[in-house]
């Protein structure tokens, strides 16, 4: 599986941005899809999950209410709905598909991941 990742850019506080990650491969419809994000010198953490039907979302806390996850299973692509930017969502940002098909914040459960697409917000 091979994971295209895009749609970031440089966008000011409160603004929106909506990043896609098109899905080479059969078994998109049956993987979990995540993303990722990670801010220069912090680790990389956990920003939002759906299962592999779509009927199940996950969010980091941070984002709760700002973000949205959705999947296109018949374009083989997930998409990330990011509003409501603030300085700190500045990240590269990173689609990764499942092991399973459960929704889940445990990146050792993703195994393949997109080359990230970098996002920026300025204050």
């Amino acid at each position: 599986v091979q994971l295209q990742a895009s749609g970031g850019g440089l966008v000011q506080a409160g603004g929106s941005l909506r990043l896609s990650c098109a899905a080479s491969g059969r078994i998109f419809s049956r993987s979990a899809m995540g993303w990722f994000r990670q801010a220069p010198g912090k680790e990389r953490e956990f920003v939002a999950a759906i299962s592999s039907s779509g009927d199940t979302t996950y969010y980091a806390d941070s984002v709760k209410g700002r973000f949205a996850i959705s999947r296109d299973n018949a374009k083989n692509t997930v998409y990330l709905q990011m509003n409501s930017l603030t300085p700190e969502d500045t990240a590269v940002y990173y689609c990764a598909a499942g092991r399973g098909i459960l929704a889940t914040s445990r990146d050792y459960e993703y195994n393949y991941w997109g080359q990230g697409t970098q996002v920026t917000v300025s204050s």
